[in-house]
């Protein structure tokens, strides 16, 4: 019993990951936009509150960062950074090639670069 309990512990934190968990990887996508990081991460914040109500969108030094994920879990962190004409998004998932349910967030993207 021991044993299936410390398995079943194993397999649940294996399971969880941060959003620097996630930006340790190389980005699904990366784009350039004109607009400036504040302005890009308005624009595609909404489509990212209504995939998930827990997603989040926070000021970082060098621009904005979107998180989205379930409890210990994050799934997508789409990070924004100044650029010398407007900003570059780079957007890291943590399962990239299943996009079911999930491509409303890189349509968001696309249509606010």
């Amino acid at each position: 019993m021991k044993l299936i309990l410390g398995a079943l512990a194993l397999a649940l934190l294996a399971g969880c990951s941060s959003p620097s968990d996630l930006m340790s990887e190389a980005p699904a996508i990366t784009v350039s936009s004109a607009k400036t990081p504040k302005a890009f991460a308005l624009c595609v914040f909404p489509a990212w509150q209504e995939h998930n109500s827990n997603a989040s969108m926070s000021e970082t030094t060098t621009g904005y960062r979107l998180v989205s994920g379930f409890a210990q879990q994050t799934d997508d962190v789409l990070d924004i950074s100044n650029a010398k004409a407007g900003s570059v998004a780079k957007l890291y998932q943590r399962v990239a090639w299943s996009q079911i349910g999930r491509g409303s967030l890189r349509d968001s993207i696309q249509k606010c670069k």
